[in-house]
């Protein structure tokens, strides 16, 4: 199954949450899309809310339906909570980290720099947006695409870097200093649903 490249808003207010992650989606249209989106008061079935959060978190990466599987089965077999290995699996790929250090306002637009060849990680060029960081990894924008609009104008947006990142603004530098706790990932989310879901 291809990667998503349908309209993103659309899927935002079906799944409920901000897929870009600035809550513009919604804030006009809160309900779900189509002809009957404010008055649906359908009530999900216990295997309907499983799919949804499952929906919910692979959308938000932006990852295809195997990958996001194969994802989930390398987390089992490490030690520790399942659901919670499997987010920070997540977070430590390498477009979502570029989002995070705010050098794209999205992860698509993270991706897109990635696929490009602007990002480099420990001096080296990476152009595989599921690359996993590990814990004392650099990432940083190459020499040439330094004076990027894409780049310039996400980080004069961006406010907020994680605490398991250090972003240096001067030279365009961010370090992946530890993996993220459960506090730290998104709380909309209820990976245990997820865990449900692929355990049926």
């Amino acid at each position: 199954m291809a990667r998503y490249t349908g309209p993103s808003w659309k899927l935002s207010r079906r799944l409920g949450i901000s897929l870009s992650g600035t809550g513009k989606e919604l804030e006009k249209r809160p309900y779900a899309p189509g002809q009957h989106g404010p008055n649906q008061r359908k009530k999900l079935s216990e295997y309907g809310l499983q799919l949804q959060e499952k929906q919910k978190l692979r959308h938000m990466y932006g990852v295809n339906e195997r990958q996001f599987h194969n994802l989930f089965v390398k987390a089992g077999k490490m030690g520790g909570v399942h659901g919670e290995n499997f987010m920070i699996l997540l977070e430590s790929r390498l477009d979502n980290l570029v989002y995070r250090l705010g050098l794209a306002r999205t992860r698509r637009a993270a991706r897109q720099l990635v696929n490009h060849g602007h990002i480099m990680v420990d001096g080296s060029r990476v152009d595989i947006p599921s690359y996993r960081v590990t814990p004392g990894q650099t990432i940083s924008v190459r020499e040439k695409s330094r004076n990027l609009d894409v780049i310039k104008d996400a980080i004069e947006a961006t406010n907020f870097v994680p605490d398991y990142l250090t972003f240096d603004t001067d030279k365009l530098e961010g370090t992946f200093t530890r993996l993220p706790e459960r506090s730290e990932l998104p709380a909309e989310i209820n990976e245990t649903f997820i865990v449900e879901f692929y355990s049926r």
